[in-house]
Parts: C-alpha cells; structure tokens; sequence
C-alpha cells in the first residue's frame, strides 16, 4: 500500500493567535490516538476572515475552531447551527457535515463536561458571574443540563437581562439578574459558584473578583473559566477554605476533546491533552 501523504486539515482563526495553546494540545492527541490529522493555528484579521473561511472549503479541510473576535462574525459564511449555539448566538467550533458547514459551540459544553466530573449541574442553585459571549455560553449549557436556577451577577444589567430573558424563554431553568455590588455576598443556597469573566486572567494575575469570599461555604463547588492561570485567586481561595473547584484548564481540554469528537468521531483521551497543555504552559 502506498503511503498516505495527504492529513485532513483542522485549524484555529484567530487574532491574536500566538498565545492560543489549544494547537499543542489538539496535535498530542492526533499523535497519540494515530489520527492522520493536522491543526492549524492562524492568525485572521476581520478583514480576511471570508476569505480564510473560504480558503478552508477550498481546501477541503474536516471544521476549525474560530476565537475571539470572530465568533458572531463567521455565523453568515455557515449552513446551520447547533442547538446550544443558536441560543448562544455565538460559535468556536465549524464541522463540515457532507457538503455543509455547521456552526457548534463547544465553550459551555467544555465547562459542563469539566463541572460534571465534581458535580451534576442538574437540580442545582448557580451563581454566575459575566454576562458576555463565555458567560452566555456557560449559562446555556448549564440550563439545558437542566440546573434549577442561574443567578447572572453583572456590572451591565442590560446585557446580563439579555442573558435572562433568553434563558426564561427557552430553557426551564429559573433565572434572574444581580448588580455585581461590591463585595457582592453569595447566597447560601448556591451549589456552584462560576467567574466567566476576564478578571485574574494572565498577565493579570493578582487581580480578584469583587466578592465577599468569607460568603464562599465549604459545601459550595468553585468553578473558574480562567485556564491561565490554572490556579487563579478565586480557586486558590476555595480551596484553602476545603472547597471543591474546577480549572479553567479542565474546561479547555474538554474543549478539545469535543471538538477533536466532531471532526474525527473518536473519543480521544483528556490526559493526553492535560499533560501537553501542563508542558508547555510550564505548569507543575
């Protein structure tokens, strides 16, 4: 048999793209499961994000993932959209499905399957705070998991009253929005605690959010979305008080392992994808 020297393609479009560890991870685990497969990363300004789409097509490639700013723009250059990610209005994973191209969006699916392994969102009391495009994400995911109640904490109500509505009209979750007030006290009755916001994200690592954390109780599960990192000050301090947490780096390899699933169809293994990500972010 001649040998096979043609990889079907993946990739990111992105700007900036240089700081984006998704690829070392994504290329480990088509090494290790023997996946004749290649990523990608690509810088794309908005101005050529058409074009890099098209360019894609062109060449046949198998789906990409699409980071910030293009995750709204690139919706008018797909056929469809999943479920999740036509309440989300946003997309970061595009897989080519026969001749058309479906927009997902693996953001919030990522962070549930990394919640999932601590806690079943099912039935649960969240307090979330962000109300922007991985907010939003986060928060559809976790309603169609079936959680009982959101509450979005957000500086702007009127993008986080956008968040509520959405979810009011289209999931049975119950949600409401809070003024993020400062040293805003979490309610007793919350089971999980998420930061879908930017704040303690590398290189701003001393920053913290604007929350009493004495309102941080044991039996509460502490989520952060932040993957560098991976150790921010809201997980430090839940654990320190004995609490269970989830890193933003388990959220972002269980990105990849549902992205990887719909281009390749194989379940690959999350390990794999930890321990490249833990190498090259020089994490111990």
């Amino acid at each position: 048999m001649s040998p096979d020297f043609l990889p079907q393609l993946t990739g990111s479009f992105a700007q900036p793209a240089l700081e984006n560890p998704t690829v070392a991870m994504v290329e480990a685990a088509y090494k290790y499961h023997g996946l004749h497969f290649r990523y990608m990363n690509c810088e794309v300004s908005p101005e050529n994000l058409e074009a890099a789409v098209n360019g894609a097509k062109a060449m046949g490639w198998t789906g990409f993932n699409c980071s910030i700013p293009h995750k709204v723009a690139v919706i008018k250059y797909l056929d469809g959209l999943g479920e999740s990610a036509q309440l989300i209005g946003a997309v970061n994973t595009i897989v080519k499905q026969g001749e058309k191209w479906i927009g997902e969006n693996t953001d919030g699916k990522g962070f549930v399957k990394a919640l999932r392994e601590v806690i079943n969102p099912a039935d649960k009391h969240i307090t979330l705070f962000g109300a922007g495009a991985a907010a939003r994400a986060v928060a559809v995911e976790l309603a169609l998991a079936g959680a009982k109640s959101l509450t979005i904490v957000n500086r702007s109500k009127e993008r986080a009253q956008a968040v509520v509505e959405l979810l009011n009209n289209n999931t049975a979750a119950k949600v409401n929005y809070h003024s993020w007030t400062k040293k805003y006290k979490i309610e007793s009755k919350t089971d999980i605690v998420i930061n879908a916001t930017s704040i303690g994200l590398y290189p701003n690592v001393n920053e913290q959010l604007d929350i009493d954390f004495d309102s941080i109780e044991l039996n509460m599960v502490v989520a952060d979305g932040i993957h560098n990192p991976p150790k921010t000050h809201l997980i430090q301090t839940a654990e320190t008080k004995g609490c269970k947490t989830v890193s933003g780096l388990q959220m972002l390899v269980n990105q990849g392992v549902i992205g990887i699933k719909y281009w390749t169809s194989i379940d690959v293994d999350p390990s794999v994808m930890h321990g490249e990500l833990k190498k090259v972010l020089h994490i111990k």
